[in-house]
């Protein structure tokens, strides 16, 4: 391991409360291991009865979703990602729940987002199709044990509550 901000060898040294963590010598500071943000978004029409997701072009069927930029917040990027990913306007969001990704090193935030009518227009690189299902066709349909139906499944909780 080395430091992100010098680039010099880190060493483990132990840290009250936190244990073994990477320090470096050179700045003298604790460099904790960084890790990307992004968020998820369980999107719904404004009836809120509906769950669009897309089959990505690994090809399976999951929940919208996309990196935090640096100095972006995570409400911004919902609205960018959106409108990059699916061509709709996201009209509000709601935070629901996070999940760590250790796959791709990533804190998952989950969110509901309601998006305006109109077409889709989705993003050929990153996105094959993209269809409405009801609840239930969408756990049906999004990839088994993923973090995209845990979310997914938290999400439906809280849309069941009430609305977003």
């Amino acid at each position: 391991m080395y430091c992100q901000d010098c680039g010099n060898k880190l060493a483990l040294k132990f840290c009250e409360n936190e244990g073994l963590v990477p320090y470096c010598d050179t700045c003298g500071e604790f460099k904790f291991p960084p890790f990307k943000t992004a968020v998820s978004m369980t999107v719904v029409n404004k009836a809120q009865d509906k769950i669009l997701i897309a089959r990505h072009t690994n090809g399976d069927f999951l929940l919208f979703a996309g990196y935090v930029k640096k100095g972006e917040s995570a409400e911004k990027t919902i609205v960018r990602e959106i409108r990059e990913e699916t061509g709709l306007n996201a009209v509000r969001s709601k935070y629901v729940t996070s999940r760590y990704h250790e796959p791709r090193n990533v804190l998952m935030l989950g969110f509901i987002v309601v998006v305006s009518d109109g077409e889709i227009h989705v993003n050929e690189e990153e996105i094959l199709e993209a269809k409405w299902c009801t609840f239930d066709e969408a756990l049906e349909t999004v990839r088994h044990d993923s973090t995209a139906e845990y979310l997914l499944t938290k999400a439906i909780a809280e849309l069941k509550k009430g609305k977003a």
